[in-house]
């Protein structure tokens, strides 16, 4: 019986089950396995016994609560965002439970995590950006279509705020890009984005060398063997050229989409324009560009100001 069989040997099970079915990668098996491991090993010490899968669906949430103040207080004491994907991976564990060793515990679902407060975003200065689109045409060993298309693209996320799944999607159809470009982003939600002439220039230049035609409806930015272009690609560019221009680790694609925000807003753009452009459901999400602007600001204010 399923109940009978210890914690290690369930946790063993839903491990392989992420790794093989899931197809999880193996950061996050690691991760899973971690927290799991060390939650097993507490349920073990706080009850003086071996932990069976019957044991877990016994477990309640003030032992889940306790195992949680117990990595917010040991040696090495976990931050709130840890604690938070730690107890995501004691969730995931319990599904798995659940659905398929018949084993439920609906205690699980009481235990709220702690609040993580969101990062602010890291954008890179204009001086950067301007870098990482002048780059690809910059780099040895490249055709000249491939580097024009890394160009689009990358000018795209600076010059209209978009996520990389969102230039991804643009369709041969739609190009030449016109003043306003229709966008559908997270949720379906759909907004208009100003296109700026360097924008529209960087997609033509891409045009007039690609050696591919696609159809109307097909993606408009191709791969080297003519399949459609991959997120990962567009990541990998970017890793590669922030390598040659000396730009730190938070120069990613995301950052180009975070810098078009926060350049708006130092140039006197208002949060309200800016939470459309970017299709930001609420407008808090948006005002942490406010904070990294003020941030900004008394850093000048501090090296500039002579009483500084």
């Amino acid at each position: 019986m399923a109940a009978a069989l210890s914690a290690e040997q369930a946790r063993a099970a839903w491990l392989e089950h992420l790794a093989h079915e899931r197809r999880a990668s193996p950061r996050t098996l690691e991760a899973y396995g971690f927290a799991t491991a060390r939650y097993i090993a507490f349920l073990s010490g706080h009850r003086g016994e071996t932990i069976t899968v019957k044991g877990l669906t016994e477990v309640t949430a003030g032992e889940v609560r306790a195992w949680l103040a117990h990595l917010r207080s040991g040696d090495r004491p976990l931050s709130p965002r840890s604690l938070s994907q730690a107890l995501s991976a004691i969730r995931t564990f319990h599904r798995f439970l659940d659905r398929r060793l018949d084993a439920p515990n609906p205690a699980i679902a009481l235990v709220r995590g702690p609040r993580v407060k969101p990062g602010a975003p890291r954008p890179i200065s204009e001086d950067q950006a301007s870098g990482l689109l002048a780059e690809p045409g910059l780099v040895p060993d490249r055709e000249d279509w491939e580097a024009a298309r890394d160009q689009a693209v990358l000018t795209l996320l600076y010059g209209c705020g978009l996520r990389i799944s969102e230039a991804l999607s643009l369709k041969r159809s739609d190009a030449p890009l016109p003043d306003q470009l229709r966008i559908t982003g997270k949720g379906g939600k759909t907004r208009m984005v100003p296109v700026l002439p360097a924008v529209r220039a960087a997609v033509e230049a891409y045009l007039a060398e690609t050696p591919f035609a696609p159809a109307p409806h097909e993606p408009l930015f191709r791969a080297k063997r003519g399949g459609p272009l991959s997120p990962r690609h567009v990541q990998a560019t970017v890793q590669q050229l922030r390598g040659r221009l000396g730009l730190p680790a938070s120069a990613t694609p995301h950052a180009l989409r975070h810098s078009f925000a926060t350049h708006l807003l130092g140039a006197g753009a208002d949060l309200r324009s800016i939470q459309e452009l970017l299709g930001h459901a609420s407008l808090s999400t948006t005002q942490r560009y406010a904070e990294v602007d003020a941030a900004a600001l008394l850093s000048a204010y501090s090296a500039a100001h002579p009483r500084a």
